[in-house]
């Protein structure tokens, strides 16, 4: 089928990436260099992947998977915009992904990657490119039976992948011709082969059952569970040549599936580890980019002036630049940049600078600490933070977390990230519907065991008992009322240190994901207090640590300025 060579044109775009020529950000440099590293290192007879090779097909016709599926597209039309009806010209970018999650098989001719991420800026194209690959794992991939679903979290959002490929073949004759396509209302299906396509969501569909050939998860970012992912990622385990293919902008949710597997992709793209299964690519901008400049922009949309226009997106930007309630939508949109609460109080980049992998709290054994401890209610998280000097950071500290949750609360919360943090031990799940505080107070007696406890700082709401207990066992405990006066000068150093690089943690994910849940309301007195949004965006874990802080600074409050740097308030 094919008439290019399109492997030549997706390394040349490799190549200019890796070199600087084209401007991407740091994902998309990392994708490329692993491209040309695996086409350096699987070589010869015993590689276990070869590159493109010469398949054939069921009728023993001779072709190469990388080609084969640039050069389908390509046949089938636009269906929106001012190229609509005209035949589909690929982008290098978008053939650099096509021909590497494609072109890799294995020697029984099966594909390497069987999981793909493409993240990337709105008005570039994914949801179109996808309905084409939809439609070639429909008719051209070879596989019996195919069920290809564009699937989303409501009936409206699956729809779009799939109108977009039903639209393709409505509008190419040849196409039904050749593979005999049947286009109905709410499906596309082929006879012959037993094969269809359509549209899923989980809000009317039922997801149970499938037998997954290809699978396209649209807006990942907007999928509030992990229901749609997991279902998907079981579902193509059935076939031997399956595909799960996710495309999305950014967002603002941090413990949702999106995040995860982001973070997934990033970490095996930083070669924390290897998975030969997984293709990831994030096009945006990197720390330190100017998101008001124009460079920023072409940097994120690699489609910039093919399908993104500059005279649409930079007055967009420049409206952002001006009025403050539009810029967390135009970064995650047209930036691709994962942001906080809608108007979020920390800074999640100066956040992730102070992560130290190897910070062990054993290390501080017998060291001074102090503890901050949020009991909030018997169904929610309790967060308890423990607070140390550290050692090598003049005026700095090192913070550890332990966090308690309901079982039931935890299974039923719809939080994607619970089942994980609590097998990784970061999230502690007691027996029942309501937390037993015998576990907490066994983990604060545990810490009085091995390090100094200055004071253990609570909120007296739900504390009272315990409290009572604890002094019975010697525990410094120490009332702080959840107050503006109490929290907002603590509340202002921690951003302080967060920014200065002085507040140093082991990459707590649950820290994390609370600290870019807090919203700050700034008073008449320019006073601050911790909110959050919405219940689900929990901040327990922030508030303890504003409450351990407030102890830990109490004799060297006059040493440490929040206006350290130039930092304001």
């Amino acid at each position: 089928m094919s008439k290019s060579n399109y492997t030549a044109i997706a390394r040349r775009y490799a190549e200019a990436v890796v070199a600087g020529d084209i401007p991407t950000g740091r994902w998309v440099r990392l994708a490329c260099q692993r491209q040309l590293d695996d086409l350096a290192r699987f070589k010869g007879k015993g590689s276990p992947y070869r590159f493109n090779p010469a398949l054939t097909d069921r009728a023993g016709r001779p072709f190469t998977p990388a080609d084969n599926i640039c050069a389908f597209i390509e046949r089938l039309p636009h269906v929106k915009g001012p190229l609509a009806g005209q035949p589909i010209r690929l982008e290098p970018w978008q053939v650099f992904i096509l021909t590497t999650v494609f072109g890799w098989v294995k020697p029984d001719g099966k594909r390497r990657f069987r999981r793909v991420m493409i993240e990337v800026p709105r008005g570039n194209g994914k949801s179109a490119i996808s309905s084409a690959v939809g439609l070639y794992m429909l008719t051209a991939d070879g596989e019996g039976g195919a069920e290809i679903y564009s699937l989303a979290t409501t009936r409206d959002q699956a729809r779009i992948v799939f109108g977009d490929a039903q639209a393709m073949a409505r509008a190419s004759k040849g196409f039904r011709s050749r593979f005999g396509v049947s286009v109905g209302a709410h499906n596309i299906h082929v006879l012959a082969t037993g094969s269809k396509f359509e549209a899923l969501s989980a809000e009317g569909s039922t997801l149970d059952g499938l037998n997954i050939h290809f699978g396209c998860i649209d807006e990942l970012h907007a999928h509030k569970t992990r229901t749609v992912y997991d279902v998907v990622e079981t579902a193509t385990g059935k076939r031997d040549n399956s595909l799960l293919w996710v495309i999305t902008t950014a967002g603002s949710n941090r413990a949702g599936i999106c995040y995860e597997v982001r973070g997934f992709v990033t970490r095996l793209l930083d070669s924390v580890f290897a998975d030969d299964s997984q293709f990831g690519i994030i096009y945006g901008i990197d720390e330190g980019d100017d998101w008001g400049d124009e460079a920023s922009l072409i940097k994120a949309n690699p489609n910039w002036a093919v399908s993104v226009r500059p005279d649409v997106l930079l007055p967009l930007q420049a409206k952002a630049m001006q009025l403050p309630s539009a810029v967390n939508n135009f970064k995650t949109k047209h930036l691709n940049e994962w942001v906080n609460a809608d108007t979020a109080w920390m800074d999640m980049r100066a956040w992730e600078r102070g992560t130290e992998p190897a910070l062990d709290i054993e290390t501080f054994a017998g060291r001074p600490c102090w503890i901050g401890l949020d009991l909030a209610s018997k169904t929610d998280i309790a967060a308890l933070v423990v607070l140390f000097s550290h050692p090598e950071i003049d005026g700095g500290f090192a913070v550890f977390g332990r966090y308690f949750l309901p079982e039931e609360t935890a299974l039923a919360s719809g939080n994607s990230q619970y089942e994980g943090w609590m097998r990784s031990g970061r999230l502690t799940a007691t027996p029942g519907n309501v937390i037993d505080f015998g576990w907490v107070e066994a983990e604060l007696l545990g810490l009085s065991s091995r390090f100094a406890v200055e004071a253990v700082a609570f909120d007296p709401f739900q504390a009272t008992q315990l409290s009572t207990r604890m002094l019975a066992e010697g525990l410094p405990m120490i009332e702080v009322r959840p107050t503006v006066l109490n929290f907002s000068e603590p509340m202002k150093i921690l951003e302080a240190l967060v920014l200065q690089g002085k507040l140093r943690h082991d990459g707590d994910p649950v820290l994390a994901w609370m600290a870019s849940n807090v919203v700050a309301h700034l008073d008449a007195k320019d006073n601050i207090y911790p909110r959050k949004e919405r219940p689900e965006q929990k901040i327990d874990g922030i508030v303890a640590l504003i409450m351990a802080l407030a102890r830990a600074l109490l004799p060297r409050q006059a040493t440490i300025s929040v206006y350290d740097q130039g930092v304001g308030i």
